[in-house]
């Protein structure tokens, strides 16, 4: 960490409350101005976290972003406002974070956070904070910042709960500690499928701000091994122990992981191995064994339609949640959640034709593998599920 040049005049009027801290005084706020911090995702837990790192004096504090504001994200992205619709979401933020102190310096990478970017942008920082919505920016973070030899402060929401911990420190564990591979694409529910409270990550990005400004300060215990879980429902916090792996592939004693990697894209959630409900638990379990690959039995929505028109409709099956069926749906569809299918599986006539539909086809397309699995053999996924139903055939109903 560089050394900082005296605090201002300026700076003094502006950070009296932490200077009147013994812990943090002129030196701590020193360190603090010093310090170089990225934020990887300026969406749910970047927009807190942005905010609170400016507030508090961080000198320097990149952010990569290429995503652009859309009305969905208000929610929950506290960082922008109704006007920002269509915007940039990096000069959105860039602009946000320069109102709330001008006297950091903003570095806007707009570009999305890959292996060929990713060693370089983690190594030009003290500290990496992962704001991410998929696991595989979330296994590039992590890698990047262990061969770098930087601290992952890393968040994740899913629903009503959150995680956060502090991973690739000196002698703590990583994330690949916790999770070594990543999940088979569309096992778990995206943020867009599953939803998220939307106060949620402002919880859970503070945390990560705390944390970070602690290793920057050198106080307190920081969160490296803890693995700590908010359930916002119960409004209960409690935590794991997390140690290090010594035969984890990237930080463990024979590493076979020495570069960057890019994963296929995997859908977002917290992570499900310690903190999923028992009814979650078991649907990951009985669709795993069979995670779509080439969703080789598919079937378009204009081939459904056309079928729907000619009187000859398969049995179509929404494989959504009821909250979710409740907003949009496709004529003469049954509910079946995808987590109640292996015990209503005796509802289907092995015999029939059936299209298994969900938002964008991903959950359908693990059951429908499951489904021939089971013998169904004229089990088909809709291709781009009830979104692409809604673009391309009944542009009336509402989307999420």
């Amino acid at each position: 960490m560089l050394i900082a040049p005296p605090l201002t005049p300026d700076e003094i009027r502006r950070y009296e409350r932490h200077l009147t801290l013994a812990e943090v005084g002129v030196e701590g706020q020193l360190r603090l101005k010093a310090a170089r911090v990225l934020c990887v995702g300026a969406g749910g837990l970047g927009s807190p976290a942005l905010l609170y790192l400016a507030a508090a004096g961080v000198g320097a504090i990149g952010i990569v972003e290429a995503d652009r504001v859309e009305a969905s994200n208000l929610q929950r992205q506290v960082i922008y406002g109704t006007p920002d619709v269509g915007r940039s979401k990096l000069e959105a933020a860039r602009e946000r974070v320069g109102a709330i102190n001008p006297l950091v310096r903003i570095e806007a990478h707009e570009t999305r956070f890959g292996a060929g970017n990713a060693l370089s942008l983690v190594s030009a920082f003290d500290i990496v904070l992962d704001g991410t919505d998929n696991f595989p920016t979330r296994y590039l973070v992590n890698d990047a910042c262990v061969l770098a030899g930087r601290p992952n402060v890393s968040g994740s929401i899913a629903r009503f709960e959150g995680q956060v911990s502090v991973f690739a420190t000196a002698d703590g564990p990583c994330y690949r500690c916790l999770h070594p591979e990543p999940p088979p694409a569309g096992l778990i529910p995206s943020c867009a499928e599953g939803g998220v409270l939307g106060v949620l990550p402002g919880i859970i990005g503070t945390i990560q701000a705390t944390e970070a400004v602690k290793l920057i300060l050198g106080l307190g215990a920081s969160l490296t091994g803890r693995l700590l879980i908010y359930d916002a429902l119960r409004m209960r916090f409690r935590e794991i122990a997390l140690p290090k792996d010594p035969d984890c592939p990237i930080c463990g004693s024979a590493p076979t992981i020495r570069e960057v990697a890019a994963y296929d894209d995997v859908t977002c959630a917290a992570e499900p191995a310690r903190a999923r409900s028992e009814s979650q638990g078991r649907e990951s379990t009985i669709m795993a064994n069979e995670p779509a690959s080439a969703f080789e039995d598919e079937i378009t929505v204009e081939e459904l339609k056309s079928r729907m028109d000619a009187g000859s409709a398969p049995v179509i099956i929404d494989v959504r949640e009821p909250n979710e069926f409740q907003i949009c749906r496709i004529p003469g569809a049954v509910l079946i959640p995808m987590r109640e299918l292996p015990s209503r599986v005796g509802e289907l006539d092995r015999d029939s034709e059936i299209v298994l539909q969900c938002r964008s086809g991903s959950r359908s397309a693990n059951a429908t593998a499951w489904l021939r699995h089971q013998g169904f053999g004229g089990a088909r996924n809709l291709v781009g599920g009830i979104l692409e139903w809604i673009d391309k055939v009944d542009p009336s109903q509402p989307k999420y």
